[in-house]
């Protein structure tokens, strides 16, 4: 099972962002995971649309994008059209999950699922025919800089259980190159790290110093 990297924009420079993610697809990041959220399913905002249509005249990453909104359903096409390669809402939403689901490979995507630390993983058992991805964050959606909850690992290792060993499972959340090993070791092969990238000294080293982790 391959493990891939997908730094997290939100940490980024914006004052460069094009300089910092063009340096992390070079030293090797597979993704790059794009934090979008509205203030209602989460408390804080961040980007939309149009930075992401930027980046991916400029990028051929896979663009991981991670809706922390209530009602993706209205959002999914708009974010597929602006370049979205994988569209990963959440099980806490309000739209209607299985239709939004379809939705998003309706436009040709991959779909994934996210669910929080306290979200119990039967609640995603009946998507998984609809998804390409599950996502489990090891924080809680909206903030960046917490701490690794690593009570989430059970939750991974029977998740690959369900799921069998060439499924992408995704961890979101606390994640830097001390601890990276734990879920990794639970059973997760697509690894979210904002700070630990891009709030680093050398964004493309950190990529690297992942990379030989893995």
């Amino acid at each position: 099972m391959s493990i891939k990297l997908a730094p997290s924009l939100l940490a980024a420079d914006f004052s460069k962002l094009g300089e910092e993610v063009s340096a992390i697809e070079k030293a090797g990041a597979e993704y790059l995971h794009l934090d979008v959220m509205d203030g209602h399913l989460v408390p804080n905002l961040s980007f939309g649309t149009t930075v992401l249509a930027g980046l991916r005249k400029h990028s051929n990453m896979v663009f991981d994008t991670h809706l922390m909104i209530s009602e993706p359903h209205k959002y999914v096409e708009s974010f597929a059209k602006a370049g979205a390669d994988i569209i990963t809402i959440h099980v806490e939403c309000d739209s209607n999950i299985g239709e939004t689901l379809d939705q998003i490979h309706a436009l040709g995507k991959k779909a994934g699922l996210a669910l929080n630390p306290d979200a119990d993983l039967s609640r995603a058992v009946p998507y998984f025919d609809k998804i390409d991805m599950l996502l489990l964050m090891t924080v809680y959606a909206g903030f960046g800089g917490q701490s690794y909850i690593s009570d989430v690992e059970p939750k991974i290792r029977e998740a690959r259980k369900l799921l069998g060993p060439d499924f992408d499972i995704q961890v979101d959340g606390g994640i830097y190159l001390t601890n990276v090993e734990s879920p990794i070791a639970a059973g997760a092969n697509v690894i979210v790290a904002g700070s630990a990238v891009f709030g680093s000294e050398d964004p493309a080293q950190a990529v690297r110093d992942f990379k030989a982790k893995f």
